[in-house]
């Protein structure tokens, strides 16, 4: 089985794992977490995501954050190309984007320094396995090559996985936010 073979067999167990998990109290305990964890950050550009499929729900957070701060959401460039992120706030006008995720119609481009990081799995040793793409990967790599960037994973405690199919390209996450806390800080 070549690298591809194993990352869709991954991919498939962790999305049957994640829509398991996903209840409305597994998206509020999450949200809890995810908030205490980030407001020692208050105040810096934030990067969160616009939900899709069965992922744990940022918004609430973004939310709240966006009264200390500029968040933004990321904003798919092109195949091979890193993320760009465009400010948000609550009610902005907003348009479907690439794989179904909503981004602001118009609106500055912010540079994070912190960001809340989609994924399908993830493993005790805080690395990611995302939808196929690299996009978070060349994000994260162009950030941390210019300043320190903080990236928090959020998922469900389902997703973890013991093994992950990984490419020396892959990067980690500082730390990864479920519904029973951090669960993994690195």
């Amino acid at each position: 089985m070549d690298m591809s073979d194993q990352k869709a067999a991954a991919r498939k167990a962790a999305f049957a794992r994640r829509k398991a998990a996903k209840t409305p109290a597994r998206d509020a305990a999450a949200v809890k977490h995810l908030l205490e964890a980030l407001l020692p950050h208050k105040g810096k550009p934030l990067a969160g995501y616009m939900p899709i499929r069965t992922e744990v729900d940022p918004i609430p957070v973004m939310a709240a954050m966006s009264a200390f701060g500029p968040v933004g959401v990321p904003v798919i460039q092109g195949a091979g190309q890193p993320l760009k992120f465009r400010a948000w706030t609550p009610g902005c006008t907003m348009e479907e984007g690439p794989f179904g995720a909503f981004v602001p119609t118009k609106g500055d481009w912010i540079t994070p320094e912190v960001l809340i990081v989609p994924l399908v799995a993830f493993d005790a040793n805080g690395m990611r396995l995302g939808y196929g793409g690299g996009f978070y990967d060349r994000t994260l790599e162009g950030l941390r090559a210019k300043a320190p960037a903080l990236a928090l994973g959020y998922a469900f405690a389902a997703q973890q996985a013991d093994i992950l199919p990984l490419e020396p390209t892959d990067q980690p996450l500082d730390g990864i936010v479920t519904e029973q806390g951090v669960v993994i800080s690195t």
